[in-house]
């Protein structure tokens, strides 16, 4: 299993929120995984509190490229619409396709991904 941490699970890690020990867990399992988009979400504030040693062992975690797929990005949009699903960002739903051609597990403390798996088929924690 790989999973993909989303910036809402670091956020949360870095204030020593209640899901820590689980990430702790999956860090030293060594099955966690990160990409640019999550990166560029993250980064930014940590070179504000000037902490380089968070940003390099960040970029030691394994990334997952990115290949977006437009006309899915779309359907994904369309098919949350059509379910009531509003206010989805498009960084998210590149995050979610970034999942779903990774055969990826989404680590993600924003509620609406669980909202998102009643409609669309992946895997999340």
């Amino acid at each position: 299993m790989n999973i993909l941490v989303d910036s809402s699970v670091w956020i949360d890690y870095f204030r020593s929120g209640i899901n820590s020990e689980i990430l702790d867990t999956y860090i030293e399992q060594n099955i966690i995984s990160t990409n640019y988009l999550i990166l560029s979400e993250i980064v930014p504030f940590i070179k504000l509190h000037k902490n380089s040693k968070v940003i390099n062992l960040l970029y030691q975690i394994n990334r997952i490229p990115l290949d977006i797929d437009w006309e899915k990005i779309i359907e994904y949009q369309v098919r949350c619409l059509k379910n009531g699903i509003n206010r989805i960002g498009i960084p998210d739903l590149i995050i979610l396709d970034n999942v779903i051609q990774n055969d990826l597990t989404l680590f993600s403390l924003d509620k609406h991904f669980s909202l998102i798996s009643g409609i669309i088929k992946f895997n999340i924690v």
